[in-house]
């Protein structure tokens, strides 16, 4: 951006299957490698790909195995929840019968039945967090990239988010999850990966971290450790597990 350098030489790669959460401070360019796997940006050099399609080259195909659901999500607030999944729906090119399948299944597990014929813009934060989530598992993608999913949502709905992730990642999906909560990231993931002022700091396991580290606290410990350092020395090289 300008003179700014948001994301540096990152280099990521996520299998199918994979819960790979994804850590930084506030700035340290998570959204921006969001936006760039998602087609939203395109990035100065590299390559981005999904399923084995370049997001650049392959723009259509490659965004119909993407799953997206960002923190603040913008909805067509004049449509109905049930509206908003069969827009979605016919966007994907997903019959009639899977649309009102799934809705009814998801509409169920996040409780928004009551409410599937209401406009959107009458539904709470939470209510439109779980709707989108709901419209982008209907195609059911090869990736799943959320951001911040948990904002906003009661305990219970966050719970049921959390398993209905798992699941997705149990079912061969790859899920990429952007969260500052630590505490979901270390019950959930099977990688992390941090990064910090652009630089992607550290990729591996939570054990892996711990032993870089020589220590045995939470994650919250370890984060705060990992970015201080790279804080207190800026040209430090990248950490590897």
């Amino acid at each position: 951006y300008n003179q700014t350098l948001a994301v540096d030489s990152l280099n990521l790669v996520i299998p199918e299957g994979e819960f790979f959460c994804f850590l930084g401070p506030n700035g340290a360019g998570k959204t921006t490698t969001i936006k760039m796997l998602t087609g939203l940006l395109r990035p100065t050099s590299g390559i981005a790909r999904v399923a084995g399609h370049d997001l650049q080259m392959e723009p259509v195909a490659a965004k119909r195995q993407i799953g997206y659901v960002p923190d603040r999500p913008y909805l067509y607030e004049k449509l109905t929840g049930r509206e908003f999944m069969k827009f979605t729906g016919e966007l994907f090119g997903i019959d009639r019968r899977r649309r009102e399948e799934a809705t009814e299944r998801y509409f169920s597990l996040f409780r928004l039945l009551d409410v599937a014929d209401q406009f959107i813009e009458n539904y709470s934060h939470g209510m439109r967090q779980k709707l989108v989530l709901a419209a982008q598992l209907m195609h059911e993608p090869r990736a799943l990239i959320v951001d911040e999913p948990m904002v906003g949502l009661d305990p219970q709905s966050a719970r049921t988010i959390k398993q209905l992730l798992r699941e997705q990642a149990a079912e061969g999906r790859a899920v990429f999850l952007s969260t500052h909560t630590l505490s979901v990231a270390e019950e959930l993931a099977d990688r992390i990966g941090v990064i910090h002022h652009g630089r992607l700091l550290f990729v591996g396991t939570i054990s892996e971290l711990r032993a870089r580290l020589a220590s045995d606290g939470n994650l919250e410990d370890l984060f705060l450790r990992l970015t201080e350092e790279r804080d207190e020395s800026p040209a430090a090289s990248e950490v590897a597990p």
